[in-house]
């Protein structure tokens, strides 16, 4: 059997997190938390668990709601789809998850990966839910914070089966941890249940525990399997699922803490003592880790790009596509309202920053901005950076701002209604009629997270540095990883333009 050899635990050095992992026959699917972003809950595809590529989204939008159009100017930050159960049962796939802004449980199924994925809902709210198709034909969903739920649902999944199970298999002790058992995994192997959970108890770092029974309602009785950090970050691997190759090897897919730039999928071998599993060697995630590859010739894709219709972009939110037009080598977009910052500004595309250095560059024609409008390259998440052209009483200016959060970074369920702050500001030289290439680089490694900016000199040979470095950090109330953005948002009066041309992305 051919054979893959990481170089990393980390499969793939970008936000994917709460990740849930199947395979049917030699193909593995994963699906990750998009939260806010559209199209949304993505699904990836590989043949040997270290290479993976798009599969595709489940859906295009959720629900139009004000705040998911972002037209409430709060928008569905650090909300959206949580945390998704992906499962394969006779012949049909099934993804289900929750929304914390429309506070839904919603169940998709598709024949094929690639859609049509056909919308419906579970009446009832399971918080990171798991779905169990039994060999007797019954459904089960485990979910909850903490308490632990088992629920039987009926067979369509629409809601909790009446006068069948629906009882707490399982309590964490709220004395003893600062985040209790959640992230539930739910699997039948040999006969047996086994529930997986993340936790963090009061005296380690986020933890991977793991319950077994002989029956589905239990008793069950487990431990944590694996409290680790993996190269230097002093952050646990855990929160996930687990899989089999084709040859009956097991691996778990984890997600670890890295600051501003997300939570990152972990590759763990796992095998079984005694019916229980043990992940990793000696506790320790292995830094290399050799799988089987049962497309060896495969070229697979890549989960970053250049071009603006790939599916590794996503919307900030729901977009107004009537304001918006874009082929492989230009976005358009203009104005649908006013707005007093970044992250009210609707139509904003984005894309993941991949590995803890690498740069994005763009060229932007501004000539269709009018006073008091912002165009511009930003690393967006809760606290933002940004390079942008603006206009003041018809001139143009290039500037650099930042925005620092005034409340709690572990706070949820907060929107911002602040402006940034301009950092730097010089005239954009009339020569240069409106256009301009613009540059942003990460470093996002253990001892410094940080964005700079640039723009292209006019000789159009090199970049110069313009304003100052910007912090960058994980906050809860976007919860999610840095992003690369492109955003076009007016604040005095929504008529104008903006058009952006020739990104490039490039790992450093």
């Amino acid at each position: 059997m051919p054979k893959r050899k990481s170089s990393s635990p980390y499969i793939i050095p970008a936000d994917f997190p709460d990740l849930d992992v199947i395979r049917v026959d030699d193909t593995y699917y994963m699906v990750s938390t998009t939260m806010h972003f559209m199209p949304g809950c993505v699904i990836l595809r590989s043949y040997n668990l270290v290479d993976w590529e798009h599969a595709a989204y489940v859906y295009d939008q959720l629900e139009a709601t004000p705040a998911e159009t972002l037209q409430d100017n709060k928008g569905a930050y650090g909300k959206g789809m949580w945390a998704a159960s992906l499962r394969y049962h006779q012949g049909k796939f099934y993804v289900s998850f929750v929304a914390n802004d429309t506070h839904k449980t919603y169940l998709f199924t598709a024949d094929k990966i690639e859609g049509p994925w056909k919308r419906s809902e579970i009446q009832g709210f399971y918080h990171d839910m798991s779905l169990l198709f039994d060999d007797d034909g019954k459904v089960y969903c485990v979910s909850g914070n903490t308490d632990i739920q088992l629920t039987e649902l009926e067979e369509d999944l629409s809601a909790p089966k009446k006068g069948s199970l629906n009882k707490v298999i399982i309590r964490d002790d709220k004395e003893k941890v600062a985040l209790g058992y959640e992230g539930s995994h739910i699997y039948k192997i040999n006969g047996k249940y086994y529930i997986f959970f993340i936790h963090w108890p009061k005296d380690k770092m986020r933890t991977q525990a793991c319950f077994v029974s002989d029956k589905i309602d239990g008793p069950y009785t487990g431990k944590d399997v694996l409290s680790a950090d993996v190269a230097g970050w002093n952050s646990g691997a855990a929160q996930g699922g687990i899989v089999s190759d084709c040859d009956g090897n097991w691996y778990g897919i984890l997600f670890q803490d890295h600051g501003a730039l997300g939570r990152i999928p972990v590759l763990v071998p796992v095998h079984f003592e005694n019916d229980f599993p043990v992940f990793g060697e000696d506790g320790k995630v292995p830094l290399e880790i050799t799988v089987n590859d049962y497309k060896p010739n495969y070229t697979y894709k890549s989960l970053f790009s250049n071009d603006f219709t790939n599916p590794a972009w996503q919307w900030n939110h729901i977009p107004d596509l009537s304001l918006i037009e874009r082929d492989s080598h230009s976005l358009h977009i203009k104005s649908g309202k006013t707005c007093i910052n970044l992250v009210q500004a609707a139509n904003t595309l984005t894309q993941r920053v991949f590995s803890e250095q690498c740069s994005a560059s763009v060229k932007l024609d501004a000539t269709g901005l009018k006073d008091g409008d912002f165009a511009g390259l930003a690393a967006l998440e809760g606290e933002y950076g940004f390079v942008a052209l603006t206009k003041k009483n018809g001139k143009y200016k290039i500037i650099t701002a930042s925005h620092k959060l005034d409340y709690s970074p572990w706070a949820t369920g907060v929107f911002d209604d602040k402006t940034a702050d301009i950092d730097y500001e010089e005239d954009l030289q009339p020569d240069e009629k409106g256009i301009i290439t613009l540059r942003e680089v990460f470093k996002l490694g253990k001892g410094e997270q940080t964005v700079d900016f640039f723009c292209l000199n006019k000789d159009k040979t090199d970049f110069r540095k313009i304003g100052k470095s910007v912090g960058l950090r994980f906050t809860l109330d976007h919860f999610t990883g840095v992003r690369i953005a492109l955003f076009y948002f007016s604040t005095e009066k929504a008529s104008g333009s903006a058009i952006f041309k020739d990104f490039k992305i490039d790992l450093l």
